[in-house]
Protein backbone atom coordinates (compact mmCIF):
# COMPACT_ATOMS: atom_id res chain seq x y z
CA UNK A 1 0.00 0.00 0.00
CA UNK A 2 1.26 3.46 -1.01
CA UNK A 3 2.15 5.70 1.93
CA UNK A 4 0.93 9.16 2.44
CA UNK A 5 3.07 12.05 2.81
CA UNK A 6 2.16 11.89 6.45
CA UNK A 7 4.11 8.63 6.64
CA UNK A 8 6.21 8.44 4.16
CA UNK A 9 10.48 8.71 5.61
CA UNK A 10 12.30 10.62 3.56
CA UNK A 11 15.18 9.03 5.55
CA UNK A 12 16.72 7.18 2.54
CA UNK A 13 16.71 10.40 0.54
CA UNK A 14 18.43 12.39 3.79
CA UNK A 15 20.80 10.06 4.57
CA UNK A 16 22.27 8.55 1.19
CA UNK A 17 21.96 11.92 -1.25
CA UNK A 18 22.29 14.68 1.55
CA UNK A 19 23.79 13.82 4.90
CA UNK A 20 25.64 16.38 6.60
CA UNK A 21 27.83 16.05 9.90
CA UNK A 22 28.08 19.43 11.44
CA UNK A 23 31.90 20.19 12.32
CA UNK A 24 32.78 20.76 16.17
CA UNK A 25 35.45 23.56 14.73
CA UNK A 26 34.01 25.55 12.64
CA UNK A 27 30.19 25.15 12.40
CA UNK A 28 29.87 23.74 8.67
CA UNK A 29 29.01 20.45 7.28
CA UNK A 30 30.85 17.92 6.14
CA UNK A 31 29.67 14.81 4.12
CA UNK A 32 29.62 11.40 5.48
CA UNK A 33 29.16 8.09 3.78
CA UNK A 34 26.25 6.08 4.57
CA UNK A 35 24.63 3.31 2.75
CA UNK A 36 21.65 4.68 1.02
CA UNK A 37 20.07 0.90 0.69
CA UNK A 38 20.47 0.83 4.14
CA UNK A 39 18.37 3.39 5.46
CA UNK A 40 17.38 1.20 8.68
CA UNK A 41 20.85 1.81 10.36
CA UNK A 42 20.55 5.36 9.96
CA UNK A 43 21.42 6.93 13.74
CA UNK A 44 19.22 9.49 15.50
CA UNK A 45 21.95 12.08 15.19
CA UNK A 46 22.14 11.58 11.56
CA UNK A 47 18.02 12.13 11.54
CA UNK A 48 18.40 14.88 13.53
CA UNK A 49 20.73 16.79 11.44
CA UNK A 50 18.95 16.04 8.06
CA UNK A 51 15.64 17.44 9.80
CA UNK A 52 17.52 20.67 10.55
CA UNK A 53 18.15 21.37 7.21
CA UNK A 54 15.06 20.24 5.96
CA UNK A 55 12.84 22.51 8.70
CA UNK A 56 15.31 25.87 7.48
CA UNK A 57 15.36 24.84 3.90
CA UNK A 58 11.41 24.47 3.64
CA UNK A 59 10.72 28.11 5.59
CA UNK A 60 13.05 30.09 4.04
CA UNK A 61 12.94 28.36 0.54
CA UNK A 62 12.48 30.80 -2.66
CA UNK A 63 9.25 29.87 -3.04
CA UNK A 64 7.49 29.99 -0.39
CA UNK A 65 9.71 32.69 1.85
CA UNK A 66 11.39 34.45 -1.01
CA UNK A 67 8.43 34.75 -3.59
CA UNK A 68 6.38 34.85 -0.80
CA UNK A 69 6.67 35.80 3.09
CA UNK A 70 9.34 38.19 2.07
CA UNK A 71 7.18 39.57 -0.42
CA UNK A 72 4.20 39.66 1.82
CA UNK A 73 5.97 41.53 4.63
CA UNK A 74 6.98 44.11 1.96
CA UNK A 75 11.09 43.37 3.02
CA UNK A 76 11.55 42.35 -0.86
CA UNK A 77 10.11 43.27 -4.18
CA UNK A 78 10.37 42.05 -7.23
CA UNK A 79 12.01 43.30 -10.59
CA UNK A 80 10.76 42.31 -14.02
CA UNK A 81 8.13 39.58 -12.55
CA UNK A 82 5.95 40.87 -9.94
CA UNK A 83 3.08 38.81 -9.78
CA UNK A 84 3.28 37.25 -6.31
CA UNK A 85 4.27 40.69 -4.93
CA UNK A 86 0.81 41.59 -5.85
CA UNK A 87 -0.79 38.14 -4.41
CA UNK A 88 -1.03 35.64 -7.02
CA UNK A 89 0.43 33.04 -5.58
CA UNK A 90 0.87 29.68 -7.35
CA UNK A 91 -0.59 27.03 -6.01
CA UNK A 92 2.64 25.07 -6.28
CA UNK A 93 4.24 26.74 -3.40
CA UNK A 94 1.74 25.14 -0.85
CA UNK A 95 2.19 22.07 -2.55
CA UNK A 96 6.16 22.61 -1.73
CA UNK A 97 6.07 24.18 1.36
CA UNK A 98 3.53 21.03 3.24
CA UNK A 99 5.06 18.32 1.37
CA UNK A 100 8.51 19.27 3.13
CA UNK A 101 7.05 20.20 5.89
CA UNK A 102 5.49 16.92 6.60
CA UNK A 103 8.88 14.74 5.62
CA UNK A 104 10.89 17.11 7.97
CA UNK A 105 7.95 16.09 10.88
CA UNK A 106 8.43 12.26 9.78
CA UNK A 107 12.08 12.59 10.31
CA UNK A 108 11.71 14.34 13.49
CA UNK A 109 9.15 11.96 14.69
CA UNK A 110 10.89 8.68 13.40
CA UNK A 111 13.29 9.99 16.51
CA UNK A 112 10.87 10.04 18.82
CA UNK A 113 10.42 6.46 17.41
CA UNK A 114 13.53 5.14 17.93
CA UNK A 115 13.91 6.32 21.29
CA UNK A 116 10.36 4.87 22.28
CA UNK A 117 10.60 1.44 20.61
CA UNK A 118 11.82 -0.92 23.68
CA UNK A 119 13.43 -3.03 21.30
CA UNK A 120 15.48 0.14 19.89
CA UNK A 121 15.61 2.79 22.69
CA UNK A 122 18.99 1.91 24.08
CA UNK A 123 20.67 1.44 20.46
CA UNK A 124 19.17 5.17 19.90
CA UNK A 125 21.04 6.17 23.28
CA UNK A 126 24.27 5.04 22.10
CA UNK A 127 27.26 7.38 21.58
CA UNK A 128 26.55 11.15 21.87
CA UNK A 129 22.87 11.06 21.17
CA UNK A 130 22.21 11.33 24.98
CA UNK A 131 19.46 10.34 26.63
CA UNK A 132 15.66 8.68 25.04
CA UNK A 133 14.42 11.35 26.89
CA UNK A 134 16.61 14.12 26.46
CA UNK A 135 16.18 13.33 22.36
CA UNK A 136 12.57 13.00 22.90
CA UNK A 137 12.30 16.85 24.21
CA UNK A 138 14.20 18.74 20.99
CA UNK A 139 12.20 16.17 18.49
CA UNK A 140 9.31 18.03 20.33
CA UNK A 141 10.51 21.43 20.19
CA UNK A 142 11.30 21.40 16.65
CA UNK A 143 8.02 19.48 15.82
CA UNK A 144 6.21 22.52 17.35
CA UNK A 145 8.29 25.03 15.49
CA UNK A 146 7.23 22.94 12.21
CA UNK A 147 3.77 22.95 13.84
CA UNK A 148 3.26 26.21 14.00
CA UNK A 149 5.03 27.39 11.19
CA UNK A 150 2.35 24.81 9.09
CA UNK A 151 -0.68 26.28 11.07
CA UNK A 152 0.25 29.91 10.45
CA UNK A 153 0.42 29.24 7.04
CA UNK A 154 -2.88 27.17 6.29
CA UNK A 155 -4.76 27.22 9.13
CA UNK A 156 -6.39 23.62 10.18
CA UNK A 157 -4.37 21.11 9.26
CA UNK A 158 -3.32 17.61 9.57
CA UNK A 159 -1.41 17.28 13.33
CA UNK A 160 0.88 15.17 15.27
CA UNK A 161 1.41 14.99 19.02
CA UNK A 162 3.86 13.28 21.50
CA UNK A 163 2.02 14.27 24.99
CA UNK A 164 -1.58 13.65 23.90
CA UNK A 165 -2.81 10.29 22.34
CA UNK A 166 -5.95 12.44 21.10
CA UNK A 167 -7.07 10.29 17.45
CA UNK A 168 -7.28 13.63 15.86
CA UNK A 169 -3.36 13.92 16.89
CA UNK A 170 -1.62 11.26 15.54
CA UNK A 171 -1.37 12.75 11.43
CA UNK A 172 2.35 11.19 11.17
CA UNK A 173 1.23 7.70 13.19
CA UNK A 174 2.12 4.74 10.83
CA UNK A 175 -0.70 2.71 10.37
CA UNK A 176 -2.71 1.71 7.18
CA UNK A 177 -5.51 3.36 8.57
CA UNK A 178 -3.97 6.49 8.57
CA UNK A 179 -3.63 7.01 4.90
CA UNK A 180 -5.66 10.31 5.21
CA UNK A 181 -5.65 12.29 8.43
CA UNK A 182 -8.17 14.17 9.64
CA UNK A 183 -7.37 17.94 9.97
CA UNK A 184 -7.07 19.41 13.58
CA UNK A 185 -8.30 22.96 13.93
CA UNK A 186 -6.22 25.37 14.46
CA UNK A 187 -6.90 26.33 18.06
CA UNK A 188 -6.56 22.86 19.58
CA UNK A 189 -3.00 22.78 17.40
CA UNK A 190 -1.92 25.94 19.62
CA UNK A 191 -2.82 24.92 22.85
CA UNK A 192 -1.19 21.46 22.45
CA UNK A 193 2.06 23.20 21.00
CA UNK A 194 2.24 25.08 23.63
CA UNK A 195 1.90 22.40 26.30
CA UNK A 196 4.31 20.57 24.13
CA UNK A 197 7.06 22.95 24.74
CA UNK A 198 6.70 23.39 28.24
CA UNK A 199 7.34 19.26 28.74
CA UNK A 200 9.89 19.37 26.72
CA UNK A 201 11.38 22.33 28.09
CA UNK A 202 10.84 21.21 31.59
CA UNK A 203 12.85 17.82 30.86
CA UNK A 204 15.64 19.69 29.32
CA UNK A 205 15.89 22.04 32.04
CA UNK A 206 16.14 18.80 34.58
CA UNK A 207 18.80 18.15 32.99
CA UNK A 208 20.34 21.39 31.52
CA UNK A 209 24.08 20.36 31.90
CA UNK A 210 23.31 17.73 29.34
CA UNK A 211 24.51 17.11 25.99
CA UNK A 212 22.01 15.79 23.47
CA UNK A 213 22.90 15.23 19.76
CA UNK A 214 26.47 16.74 19.85
CA UNK A 215 27.99 18.49 17.03
CA UNK A 216 25.08 16.97 14.48
CA UNK A 217 22.78 19.77 15.95
CA UNK A 218 23.84 22.76 14.29
CA UNK A 219 21.42 25.08 16.10
CA UNK A 220 23.00 24.84 19.17
CA UNK A 221 25.51 21.68 19.22
CA UNK A 222 23.52 19.62 21.96
CA UNK A 223 23.38 22.41 24.74
CA UNK A 224 20.43 21.03 26.65
CA UNK A 225 20.13 24.58 28.91
CA UNK A 226 20.01 26.35 25.74
CA UNK A 227 17.11 24.06 23.57
CA UNK A 228 14.91 24.61 27.07
CA UNK A 229 15.36 28.81 26.86
CA UNK A 230 14.41 28.18 23.15
CA UNK A 231 11.06 25.98 23.86
CA UNK A 232 10.13 29.04 26.59
CA UNK A 233 10.99 31.88 24.14
CA UNK A 234 8.55 30.02 21.27
CA UNK A 235 5.71 29.73 24.15
CA UNK A 236 6.10 33.56 24.58
CA UNK A 237 6.25 33.79 20.66
CA UNK A 238 2.94 31.38 20.51
CA UNK A 239 0.68 32.72 23.85
CA UNK A 240 1.01 36.27 22.25
CA UNK A 241 -0.35 34.97 19.18
CA UNK A 242 -3.54 33.67 20.89
CA UNK A 243 -3.61 36.84 23.82
CA UNK A 244 -7.21 37.69 22.49
CA UNK A 245 -8.60 34.29 21.97
CA UNK A 246 -7.20 32.88 25.25
CA UNK A 247 -6.21 35.27 27.61
CA UNK A 248 -5.99 33.11 30.99
CA UNK A 249 -4.31 30.49 28.79
CA UNK A 250 -1.81 32.62 26.76
CA UNK A 251 -0.94 34.88 30.08
CA UNK A 252 -0.28 31.01 32.07
CA UNK A 253 1.86 30.44 29.75
CA UNK A 254 3.81 33.30 29.31
CA UNK A 255 4.44 33.81 32.83
CA UNK A 256 5.33 30.26 33.62
CA UNK A 257 7.83 30.68 30.91
CA UNK A 258 9.31 33.48 32.28
CA UNK A 259 9.88 32.26 35.25
CA UNK A 260 11.54 29.19 33.76
CA UNK A 261 14.46 30.63 31.10
CA UNK A 262 14.20 32.36 28.43
CA UNK A 263 16.75 34.19 25.78
CA UNK A 264 18.29 36.50 27.41
CA UNK A 265 21.04 37.64 25.37
CA UNK A 266 22.23 36.92 21.45
CA UNK A 267 24.21 33.93 22.72
CA UNK A 268 20.91 32.52 23.18
CA UNK A 269 19.82 32.53 19.45
CA UNK A 270 18.14 30.05 17.94
CA UNK A 271 20.12 29.95 14.39
CA UNK A 272 21.02 27.52 11.90
CA UNK A 273 24.24 28.42 9.86
CA UNK A 274 24.38 27.12 6.37
CA UNK A 275 28.08 26.15 4.61
CA UNK A 276 29.64 28.31 2.53
CA UNK A 277 30.57 25.24 0.24
CA UNK A 278 28.27 23.75 -2.79
CA UNK A 279 25.39 22.01 -1.96
CA UNK A 280 24.91 23.39 1.74
CA UNK A 281 24.63 27.58 1.08
CA UNK A 282 22.15 29.40 2.83
CA UNK A 283 18.74 29.84 0.83
CA UNK A 284 18.93 33.31 -0.55
CA UNK A 285 22.13 32.49 -2.25
CA UNK A 286 21.07 29.92 -3.88
CA UNK A 287 18.33 31.71 -5.20
CA UNK A 288 20.32 34.98 -6.28
CA UNK A 289 24.19 34.03 -6.23
CA UNK A 290 24.03 30.17 -7.30
CA UNK A 291 21.14 30.88 -9.76
CA UNK A 292 23.17 34.02 -11.39
CA UNK A 293 19.57 35.87 -10.55
CA UNK A 294 18.64 39.33 -9.37
CA UNK A 295 14.92 39.09 -8.75
CA UNK A 296 15.06 40.20 -5.11
CA UNK A 297 15.59 43.82 -4.10
CA UNK A 298 15.05 45.54 -0.90
CA UNK A 299 11.41 47.26 -1.58
CA UNK A 300 11.37 51.07 -1.19
CA UNK A 301 9.34 50.68 2.24
CA UNK A 302 11.99 49.26 4.10
CA UNK A 303 14.80 51.36 2.11
CA UNK A 304 12.92 54.77 2.71
CA UNK A 305 12.20 53.76 6.14
CA UNK A 306 15.82 52.43 7.36
CA UNK A 307 16.91 55.90 5.63
CA UNK A 308 14.73 58.15 8.17
CA UNK A 309 12.14 59.17 5.75
CA UNK A 310 9.28 56.71 6.66
CA UNK A 311 7.58 55.87 9.63
CA UNK A 312 8.32 57.03 13.05
CA UNK A 313 12.53 57.55 13.69
CA UNK A 314 13.79 60.04 11.45
CA UNK A 315 17.88 59.32 11.76
CA UNK A 316 18.97 56.80 9.57
CA UNK A 317 19.09 53.02 10.87
CA UNK A 318 22.43 51.90 11.13
CA UNK A 319 21.70 48.85 9.74
CA UNK A 320 20.57 50.09 6.19
CA UNK A 321 24.12 49.32 4.88
CA UNK A 322 23.59 45.42 6.49
CA UNK A 323 20.41 45.02 4.80
CA UNK A 324 21.31 46.75 1.67
CA UNK A 325 23.41 47.54 -1.47
CA UNK A 326 23.94 50.81 -3.04
CA UNK A 327 23.12 50.70 -6.42
CA UNK A 328 25.25 51.19 -9.24
CA UNK A 329 24.77 55.17 -8.45
CA UNK A 330 26.24 54.89 -5.14
CA UNK A 331 22.78 55.08 -3.53
CA UNK A 332 20.07 53.43 -1.50
CA UNK A 333 17.71 53.03 -3.52
CA UNK A 334 14.30 50.90 -3.22
CA UNK A 335 12.52 48.68 -6.00
CA UNK A 336 9.08 50.08 -5.91
CA UNK A 337 7.06 47.16 -4.25
CA UNK A 338 4.08 45.65 -6.14
CA UNK A 339 4.57 47.77 -9.77
CA UNK A 340 2.19 46.07 -13.21
CA UNK A 341 4.01 43.85 -15.07
CA UNK A 342 4.60 46.61 -17.68
CA UNK A 343 6.52 48.86 -15.23
CA UNK A 344 8.55 46.01 -13.19
CA UNK A 345 11.56 45.83 -15.16
CA UNK A 346 11.75 49.86 -15.98
CA UNK A 347 14.40 49.92 -13.24
CA UNK A 348 17.38 47.80 -13.64
CA UNK A 349 19.01 45.32 -10.95
CA UNK A 350 21.87 48.35 -10.65
CA UNK A 351 19.11 50.72 -10.26
CA UNK A 352 18.01 49.90 -7.22
CA UNK A 353 19.59 48.34 -3.41
CA UNK A 354 19.55 44.29 -3.43
CA UNK A 355 20.16 42.35 -0.17
CA UNK A 356 23.10 43.08 2.01
CA UNK A 357 26.61 41.41 1.53
CA UNK A 358 25.68 39.79 5.65
CA UNK A 359 22.61 38.67 4.39
CA UNK A 360 23.28 37.25 1.50
CA UNK A 361 26.09 34.98 2.04
CA UNK A 362 26.52 31.65 1.32
CA UNK A 363 26.80 30.45 4.85
CA UNK A 364 23.96 32.86 6.23
CA UNK A 365 22.95 31.65 9.84
CA UNK A 366 19.08 31.66 9.16
CA UNK A 367 17.23 32.63 12.46
CA UNK A 368 14.67 30.50 14.25
CA UNK A 369 14.10 32.94 16.48
CA UNK A 370 15.74 35.62 18.73
CA UNK A 371 16.70 37.73 21.85
CA UNK A 372 15.47 40.70 19.68
CA UNK A 373 12.48 39.00 19.05
CA UNK A 374 11.65 38.01 22.87
CA UNK A 375 12.78 41.60 24.01
CA UNK A 376 9.70 43.21 21.71
CA UNK A 377 6.76 40.10 23.31
CA UNK A 378 7.74 41.22 26.82
CA UNK A 379 7.70 44.79 25.91
CA UNK A 380 4.00 44.30 24.43
CA UNK A 381 2.97 41.97 27.59
CA UNK A 382 4.26 44.84 30.09
CA UNK A 383 2.18 46.90 28.07
CA UNK A 384 4.88 48.43 25.66
CA UNK A 385 7.63 48.44 28.51
CA UNK A 386 10.04 51.08 27.47
CA UNK A 387 13.30 48.95 28.29
CA UNK A 388 12.39 45.90 26.99
CA UNK A 389 11.51 47.95 23.84
CA UNK A 390 15.38 49.16 24.45
CA UNK A 391 16.65 45.85 24.76
CA UNK A 392 15.35 44.51 21.62
CA UNK A 393 16.42 47.37 19.71
CA UNK A 394 19.74 46.95 20.50
CA UNK A 395 19.81 43.32 20.57
CA UNK A 396 19.35 43.88 16.86
CA UNK A 397 22.24 46.13 16.06
CA UNK A 398 24.31 44.17 18.46
CA UNK A 399 23.59 40.86 16.02
CA UNK A 400 24.14 42.89 13.11
CA UNK A 401 27.65 44.10 14.16
CA UNK A 402 26.52 47.76 14.87
CA UNK A 403 29.21 49.74 16.01
CA UNK A 404 28.72 50.59 19.72
CA UNK A 405 28.75 54.37 19.35
CA UNK A 406 26.45 53.83 16.30
CA UNK A 407 23.77 52.05 18.95
CA UNK A 408 24.13 54.34 21.44
CA UNK A 409 23.73 57.51 19.01
CA UNK A 410 20.42 55.58 17.16
CA UNK A 411 18.82 54.45 20.86
CA UNK A 412 18.90 58.21 22.07
CA UNK A 413 16.99 58.92 18.49
CA UNK A 414 14.03 56.57 19.29
CA UNK A 415 10.66 57.28 20.23
CA UNK A 416 8.92 56.49 23.50
CA UNK A 417 7.70 52.50 23.86
CA UNK A 418 4.72 52.60 22.65
CA UNK A 419 1.78 49.90 20.30
CA UNK A 420 3.69 51.40 17.13
CA UNK A 421 7.01 52.10 17.96
CA UNK A 422 7.61 48.29 19.74
CA UNK A 423 5.71 46.81 16.87
CA UNK A 424 7.57 49.20 14.06
CA UNK A 425 11.31 48.22 15.84
CA UNK A 426 9.66 44.52 15.84
CA UNK A 427 9.02 44.63 12.44
CA UNK A 428 12.74 46.15 11.38
CA UNK A 429 14.25 42.84 13.60
CA UNK A 430 12.38 40.48 11.96
CA UNK A 431 14.34 41.11 8.68
CA UNK A 432 15.10 37.90 6.55
CA UNK A 433 12.57 36.40 8.56
CA UNK A 434 9.64 36.71 6.75
CA UNK A 435 7.46 33.75 8.16
CA UNK A 436 7.53 35.48 11.42
CA UNK A 437 7.22 39.02 10.29
CA UNK A 438 4.16 38.10 7.85
CA UNK A 439 2.43 36.85 10.74
CA UNK A 440 2.74 39.40 13.15
CA UNK A 441 1.62 41.79 10.28
CA UNK A 442 -1.86 39.50 10.28
CA UNK A 443 -1.56 39.56 13.73
CA UNK A 444 -1.10 43.13 14.71
CA UNK A 445 -1.77 45.14 11.93
CA UNK A 446 1.17 47.32 12.12
CA UNK A 447 3.56 48.55 10.59
CA UNK A 448 1.35 50.79 9.17
CA UNK A 449 3.63 52.26 6.62
CA UNK A 450 2.95 49.36 4.43
CA UNK A 451 1.61 49.86 0.88
CA UNK A 452 -1.66 49.37 0.90
CA UNK A 453 -4.04 49.15 -2.37
CA UNK A 454 -4.24 52.10 -4.24
CA UNK A 455 -1.38 53.56 -2.93
CA UNK A 456 1.06 55.43 -5.02
CA UNK A 457 4.46 53.35 -5.32
CA UNK A 458 6.55 55.07 -7.66
CA UNK A 459 6.18 58.53 -9.57
CA UNK A 460 8.36 58.00 -12.81
CA UNK A 461 9.04 60.88 -15.51
CA UNK A 462 10.15 60.48 -18.51
CA UNK A 463 10.21 62.48 -21.83
CA UNK A 464 8.05 64.99 -20.42
CA UNK A 465 5.48 63.21 -18.97
CA UNK A 466 4.97 61.95 -15.59
CA UNK A 467 3.07 58.54 -14.46
CA UNK A 468 1.57 57.31 -10.84
CA UNK A 469 2.27 53.61 -10.77
CA UNK A 470 -0.38 52.36 -7.94
CA UNK A 471 -0.45 49.11 -6.04
CA UNK A 472 -3.26 46.94 -6.95
CA UNK A 473 -3.12 43.67 -5.87
CA UNK A 474 -4.43 40.88 -8.21
CA UNK A 475 -5.99 38.96 -5.19
CA UNK A 476 -7.76 40.12 -2.30
CA UNK A 477 -7.52 43.67 -1.47
CA UNK A 478 -4.41 43.46 1.49
CA UNK A 479 -1.59 41.10 2.54
CA UNK A 480 -2.52 37.61 2.51
CA UNK A 481 -4.20 35.80 5.42
CA UNK A 482 -3.46 32.21 4.41
CA UNK A 483 -2.01 29.90 1.63
CA UNK A 484 -4.17 27.81 -0.47
CA UNK A 485 -4.26 24.51 0.91
CA UNK A 486 -2.00 21.92 -2.06
CA UNK A 487 -4.15 20.89 -4.64
CA UNK A 488 -3.70 17.45 -4.04
CA UNK A 489 -4.99 17.27 -0.82
CA UNK A 490 -8.42 17.41 -2.87
CA UNK A 491 -7.24 14.55 -4.71
CA UNK A 492 -5.88 12.03 -2.13
CA UNK A 493 -7.38 13.47 1.05
CA UNK A 494 -11.25 14.86 0.00
CA UNK A 495 -13.10 14.05 2.42
CA UNK A 496 -11.08 15.35 5.42
CA UNK A 497 -9.86 18.74 3.07
CA UNK A 498 -13.82 19.23 2.79
CA UNK A 499 -14.42 19.28 6.43
CA UNK A 500 -11.39 21.82 7.08
CA UNK A 501 -12.76 24.37 4.39
CA UNK A 502 -16.46 23.86 6.20
CA UNK A 503 -14.82 24.73 9.59
CA UNK A 504 -12.18 27.41 8.68
CA UNK A 505 -13.68 28.83 5.97
CA UNK A 506 -13.41 29.68 1.97
CA UNK A 507 -9.80 28.10 0.72
CA UNK A 508 -8.35 31.25 -0.52
CA UNK A 509 -5.98 33.88 0.72
CA UNK A 510 -8.90 36.26 1.87
CA UNK A 511 -9.82 33.82 4.99
CA UNK A 512 -8.68 34.91 8.09
CA UNK A 513 -7.21 32.02 10.26
CA UNK A 514 -8.59 31.49 13.72
CA UNK A 515 -6.26 33.57 15.52
CA UNK A 516 -6.78 36.77 13.60
CA UNK A 517 -10.78 36.05 13.42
Amino acid sequence: MQKSIYQKSLIPLAIGALAFLASCSDNHFEEINEDPNRPGNATTTTILLSAEKQLIDNIRNENSSLRGTQLFAQYYSQNIYSDQSRYDIPRSYSDTYWSNAYKALNNLNEIIILNTDPAKKDVAAAGVAGTNANQIAIARILKAYAFQGLTDVFGNVPYQSYGNQDPEFQALQQTPENLSPGYASQQKIYQDILNELKAAGDTLIKYKTANTFGNYDVIYKGKNELWAKFANSLRLRIATRIRTKLPAESNAHFEDALAKGVFTSNADNAVFKYQALAPNEAPLYRATVTANRKDFAVSHVLINVLKGELGTVKVQDPRLPIYATKNAAGEYVGQPYGLPVAAAGLLTATDVSLPGAAVNAAGYGEVLQEYAEVSFLISEYKNWDQQAYINGVTASLQKWGVAPADITAYVAALPKADKANVLNQKYLALYTQGDEAWSEIRRTGYPTFLVKSGDVVWRRTANGQTTDYKFQPLFGEGVPLRLYYPPKEQSVNLANYQNAVKAQGNDDITTSLWWNK
